[in-house]
């Protein structure tokens, strides 16, 4: 792990030139970045992730960069958002170039691209001098996404050419994916741009769900699981059924947007005063409920305005647990 000096983006950029994998800072979450013009290194963050072939990647680009290079066609209101939120945590989902590798749209006629405002990957891209990273969350597939450097070594270490620190990320979920079907404007998955500040820029109601046949990242039923068992309750419900657990024998963690206190919970967390914190903090309580070897964490549903339907949306999946074999009770 190295830092973002100027030697630690030299470094890496060299490394990204030669085709290997390195993980990188962005505003949302650490990214397991790759030359997104080089199948084998596209192929590698395949490899490192055990990410299915068939699901797209993100592209991110530098600041400044020629979207026609990657898009046959932009709308209107991709033009106007990319204005209002680039570089931001927005991710728009566009028709692809045909220069764009089949390995990163996971062999889609679309691709998915986002300009992100963290200055550290925004520097390694500079110094590439053009192009785009393909970068999905440096994590194994279905795991919990990292907000820190250390959080990538933990999972990644022995997979990952160079980690770059750039510190913990500032919004703490991933990007808000959208994608354009005639005059409308479809959020595939809810993230760091609130709907209601993409409503503003383009004047009419978002809608939410599958585009027609596009599959985006971070759109599969289980997904951004920890090990432990999440339960999802109302604010006025985490309580009471926190404290029924307890009374079970469970060891149990709550939470809440707020503190919620249970007399007997191995550990209670308040997730922040407002829903900006509750994002931000929102996968580092997940690994602080692995870590604290808890039977359940119980949690308080915040409310669905802002960022507060990202929170949910990751909440759900998280807390989505198909029966696995090799994993407590569940898979993600």
């Amino acid at each position: 792990m190295v830092d973002g000096s100027d030697r630690s983006i030299s470094l890496a950029v060299a490394l990204l030139r030669a085709g290997e994998v390195v993980a990188v800072p962005t505003e949302t979450v650490y990214g397991l970045a790759a030359d997104a013009s080089n199948p084998e290194a596209v192929l590698r963050v395949f490899a490192a992730k055990g990410r299915p072939g068939d699901h797209p990647l993100i592209v991110h680009l530098g600041r400044g960069a020629n979207l026609a290079d990657w898009a046959r066609h932009i709308p209107d209101q991709a033009s106007r958002l990319a204005e209002a939120f680039w570089p931001g945590p927005l991710t728009m989902v566009l028709d692809r170039h045909p220069s764009v590798l089949d390995a990163v749209t996971g062999g889609q006629d679309t691709v998915a691209l986002r300009i992100p405002s963290h200055p550290v990957i925004q520097r390694i891209l500079q110094d590439l001098g053009g192009g785009g990273l393909a970068a999905p969350s440096a994590n194994r597939f279905g795991h919990v996404s990292p907000t820190t450097a250390r959080h990538v070594c933990d999972g990644l270490a022995d997979s990952v050419g160079l980690v770059v620190d750039g510190g913990p990320c500032e919004v703490g979920v991933e990007s808000t994916i959208v994608a354009f079907e005639a005059d409308e404007v479809v959020i595939l998955r809810p993230g760091g741009v609130a709907p209601e500040a993409i409503e503003s820029v383009i004047g009419r109601q978002v809608s939410t769900g599958a585009a027609g046949v596009v599959r985006a990242p971070g759109m599969l039923a289980s997904h951004y699981a920890p090990a432990t068992p999440l339960e999802l309750c109302s604010a006025d419900e985490a309580a009471p059924r926190a404290s029924k657990l307890v009374s079970l024998g469970k060891r149990v963690g709550v939470l809440s947007l707020g503190r919620t206190d249970v007399p007997g919970a191995a550990a209670t967390w308040d997730a922040g005063g407002d829903m900006a914190g509750f994002a931000r903090s929102l996968y580092h309580f997940m690994r602080q409920a692995d870590a604290e070897a808890l039977d359940v964490l119980v949690v308080a549903l915040p409310p669905v305005e802002g960022l507060g339907l990202a929170v949910q949306d990751r909440l759900r999946r998280a807390a989505h647990r198909p029966v696995s074999p090799d994993r407590y009770d569940h898979d993600h």
